[in-house]
């Protein structure tokens, strides 16, 4: 199915139109937005005026005198020092709807004509160490991206940095092989199997045993890193040890992603370790190009731009004075492959703001060295940081990192409270069906909600909360339009044209309208807290809409189709626009 102009679009084109006919040979943006003064307000005819010497009363005279009126504009009038006040026809507006009606799975949202590749780079969690608060937003962030991508027609390729390699690892194994006995603390039997939180919890506990013998024992520290020599070359011992490790990880790390109700494949799983057979040839590279130089032996590249507190150069350190690899030389290696292999043309990583200055140096190590240009671009869509109510970074009452598996069984739990209150005739199964769903969507919503780049309180009475901007607000509208329609007996939606609208009704038409615009615009700017906003808009002109229109009890048979019309399509742009954040629209709660 074509692509449905929006009513804006039309309008635009109308108005642009006008402009050329009242001053022949100008292309001008006619500048149009939504105003509370009419449907549009167009405010270019002032730049416009401005720049051909013109009285921008007159010259907005001028255009309005261009525009035709009746099809799709129904009245347009001069306002202020040359603003454009334009209404549209109740006809245009049901019209445009009942084709995004007809076009079903897409709801008239364009797809991309030659779509480019994208390589997204999120949710890494660590092997050995159960994730916590602080891995929610890559995770949360990520998928949207994914999902706005790939539904604007984008092929995504999903890539999860997993940190499965370096001195933690030969740390572990070597603390194992010295007390073999610790590996069996908890651990299941034949007959008790262990479930993969509680394999994950006795292994974040080794890690921190063994983390603490390393810095209090030197003899310990050197056994531990010549580990990692054996690991690196492959010792058959370390690398099975290791890859229990692995194995074990990411059985945990797939009970949380579904928790959080997130597909993550694992042929999406690339780690550090993925890319060990490139890092010689990385460094080699830059070395040859003159990108990276040696510097007190160690592989360095420098910025004139990033210094430290003594005014000296800080280096990007790609390869250590001992010869070991860092964090740069992994990174620099995946951009080759990303590049070179996937054939990416934009590459984004959904990474903590705090390692801004390390991407930064990375990326322009990369243009540096050719891997990055015009046509192939890398961004890191940095996020900022979770915290508890009292505004300081999210902790336990013990100062401890909260686990993000208790955080999520919390939000299920209250949201099932939430839910069992109002549940009319839903077994227990189907509570806590809902009450996943809605403590999830809770979570996800939160954090979406707000610009990623900002720190936001994790408020969990506030995210389960039937009222403000919150993800329960849109479940809930969408669950009462479910109602609505199963409610109609015989009357079915049917969009009609000729009918007079409400205020409210034209609201809501308007803005369900503008769904393929907002979409593309999260899309291009990797910004779902821009699709979240138009969703809570919509369901806010929904409660504004059923308060004042009668739907079930409207006047005529043609009006109470309308109506149903108008819920039906608000239902399905809720429902496409929640599922591209990753949330669930339950159809009863």
């Amino acid at each position: 199915m074509a692509p449905v102009t929006s009513l804006s679009d039309s309008v635009n084109q109308q108005l642009a139109s006008a402009i050329s006919a009242a001053l022949p040979e100008t292309t001008a943006d006619p500048l149009l937005r939504r105003s509370d003064r009419a449907d549009f307000q167009a405010n270019g005819i002032l730049a416009l005026a401005k720049k051909a010497k013109a009285n921008p009363r007159d010259l907005a005279t001028q255009v309005v005198a261009q525009v035709v009126t009746g099809d799709v504009i129904r009245d347009i009038e001069v306002s202020g020092p040359g603003f454009l006040n334009v209404t549209i026809t109740d006809k245009s507006i049901i019209e445009n709807l009942a084709a995004r009606y007809a076009d079903t799975d897409r709801l008239g949202v364009p797809q991309a004509e030659r779509p480019g590749t994208t390589v997204i780079d999120y949710a890494q969690p660590n092997v050995a160490k159960e994730m916590h608060v602080g891995h929610l937003r890559s995770a949360v962030i990520g998928d949207s991206v994914v999902q706005l991508l790939e539904f604007t027609g984008e092929n995504v390729v999903r890539r999860h940095h997993i940190g499965d390699w370096g001195t933690q690892f030969g740390m572990l194994i070597q603390y194992l092989d010295e007390h073999p006995h610790e590996l069996d603390h908890k651990a299941g039997t034949e007959d008790t199997a262990v479930s993969g939180e509680e394999a994950m919890s006795n292994l974040d506990r080794l890690y921190k045993a063994a983390r603490k013998l390393f810095d209090s024992d030197e003899e310990f520290k050197t056994r531990a890193r010549r580990r990692v020599v054996d690991l690196q070359a492959g010792d058959p011992h370390t690398l099975a040890m290791w890859q229990k490790f692995v194995d074990e990880s990411k059985i945990y790390f797939f009970s949380v992603f579904e928790k959080l109700d997130m597909e993550v494949r694992d042929a999406d799983i690339v780690g550090e370790s993925g890319y060990n057979d490139m890092l010689a040839e990385t460094c080699r590279l830059l070395e040859e190009s003159g990108v990276a130089v040696r510097s007190e032996g160690a592989l360095c590249v420098f910025f004139d731009d990033i210094k430290g507190p003594d005014g000296k150069p800080v280096p990007l350190i790609v390869q250590k004075s001992d010869g070991g690899y860092g964090y740069a030389a992994t990174d620099l290696s995946a951009i080759r492959d990303r590049v070179f292999n996937l054939k990416a043309n934009s590459l984004i990583y959904v990474v903590d703001a705090r390692q801004s200055l390390h991407f930064k140096m990375v990326f322009e190590t990369a243009r540096r060295a050719g891997w990055l240009n015009d046509d192939v671009k890398a961004y890191q869509l940095a996020f900022g940081t979770v915290l508890g109510k009292d505004g300081k970074p999210f902790k336990t009452r013990e100062g401890e990192t909260v686990r993000l598996v208790d955080l999520l069984d919390e939000a299920i739990d209250r949201a099932s409270a939430v839910v069992r209150e109002k549940a009319q005739d839903l077994s227990e199964e189907e509570i806590a069906e809902r009450g996943a769903q809605v403590g999830i969507g809770a979570v996800k919503y939160a954090d979406l909600s707000t610009s990623a780049n900002r720190d936001y309180k994790f408020d969990l009475d506030q995210m389960v909360s039937l009222n403000g901007d919150t993800s329960v607000y849109l479940q809930y509208a969408y669950a009462r339009i479910q109602s609505i329609l199963r409610k109609a007996g015989e009357s079915r939606p049917q969009a009609h044209p000729e009918l007079d609208l409400h205020e409210a009704e034209r609201a809501l038409g308007l803005h369900v309208d503008a769904f393929a615009e907002t979409v593309a615009e999260a899309a291009t700017e990797y910004a779902p807290h821009k699709l979240a906003a138009y969703l809570y808009q919509l369901a806010s002109l929904y409660t504004s809409f059923y308060d004042k229109c009668p739907v079930l009890k409207a006047e005529t048979p043609a009006h109470i189709e309308n109506r149903l019309f108008l819920c039906d399509i608000t239902a399905r742009t809720l429902h496409q626009g929640m599922a591209l954040l990753g949330i669930r629209t339950p159809e009863r709660l």
